[in-house]
């Protein structure tokens, strides 16, 4: 995969894909608000496919996600969101019977789908249960935390006692907030692997889980999953086998996708969500080792990543100089890129 797959001149990234996978935050609303034409993008891309929404919360429900979804005015139902604790039932239905009693870290999210399919519920790691399933809600404190660690050691930690099944609904450090950057569920979850010295299942973003549970729900051959994050939605999606598109209306901006590791290259770079509906410039190898992507054109000299020519758009001679530099097989930190590449 990358910018190097094979294009046509007017074809669009929508082009032979049946299911688009939307992430959420940095992808269709930033805060409260819906991030400009995601709305109207995604609506119209839904006329002719499916269109889900693919999220590692793991605090709301489906439900409660489509509701804000279709207040922002898009065309959505509760089947049409694939949540990490819906991934996460997946894998706990491979470890226990049907029925049995989980302990959980989080909220409704979690439970939601745990009464669903007929398990039973505790807090309490003194009930015996049989499996313990982790996600994120604000109200975690040390006592959840120690409970889930009691629950996990209840057969000892002498090596010889495998312990329960441990379930992580994703592994994401960090959460925007609307203060700043806080501790995500992954800090919460390596808490726990502190104390009980083994890592869980991990169900969400970059794992498959939920990349397998999409396809599954949506019946879809040829996915593209559009997200604003290259170590979570880009990187998944390759795992996963899954065509992708960066959006840079979120976390990740050109600094970062120039320096994307060979596993984390999307096949498309886009402004916005509108990009989905714009024909795609194809990427070319021209004479004198340039990369050119419309009029804009990038070439290496040594390790000197080179200008040629601004062209007529700052995206198309982003695209040219990731192609550029990441056909040359060398690390971004060896090369000397021009700062008006990334500022």
């Amino acid at each position: 995969m990358g910018l190097f797959r094979a294009k046509t001149e007017h074809a669009t990234p929508l082009d032979g894909v049946d299911a688009v996978l939307a992430d959420l935050d940095g992808v269709v609303y930033a805060g409260a608000h819906a991030i400009p034409r995601a709305v109207e993008s995604l609506n119209l891309a839904k006329r002719d496919r499916a269109v889900g929404y693919i999220t590692n919360n793991a605090s709301r429900s489906d439900a409660s996600v489509a509701g804000h979804l279709a207040e922002l005015g898009l065309e959505v139902v509760p089947a049409d969101v694939v949540t990490s604790p819906q991934a996460a039932m997946s894998l706990l239905a491979e470890q226990v019977a049907p029925g049995a009693l989980v302990f959980v870290v989080g909220g409704e999210g979690i439970t939601t789908e745990l009464e669903k399919r007929g398990y039973r519920i505790t807090r309490s790691a003194d009930d015996a249960p049989e499996a313990v399933v982790q996600g994120f809600t604000p109200e975690i404190g040390w006592r959840e935390l120690a409970e889930a660690s009691f629950a996990l050691t209840a057969g000892g930690q002498d090596g010889a006692t495998p312990g329960i099944p441990w379930i992580a609904t994703n592994m994401d450090w960090t959460i925007p907030v609307a203060r700043g950057i806080a501790p995500g569920n992954g800090t919460l979850v390596s808490a726990v692997h502190t104390a009980v010295g083994r890592f869980p299942l991990v169900a969400g973003k970059p794992e498959t889980p939920i990349f397998d549970e999409a396809r599954r729900r949506f019946g879809a051959e040829r996915p593209l999953m559009v997200g604003d994050r290259l170590d979570t939605d880009i990187l998944g999606a390759r795992r996963a086998g899954m065509l992708s598109a960066l959006v840079l209306t979120g976390i990740d901006k050109a600094k970062q996708v120039l320096a994307a590791p060979e596993s984390s290259r999307p096949d498309f770079i886009l402004a916005d969500l509108d990009g989905l509906h714009a024909p795609y410039p194809v990427t070319e190898e021209v004479r004198g080792g340039v990369t050119r992507v419309g009029t804009a054109r990038v070439r290496l000299s040594g390790n000197r990543v080179e200008i040629v020519d601004d062209g007529g758009d700052r995206l198309d001679l982003l695209r040219a100089a990731c192609a550029a530099i990441w056909g040359s097989g060398m690390g971004i930190h060896v090369l000397d890129v021009p700062a008006r590449l990334y500022s």
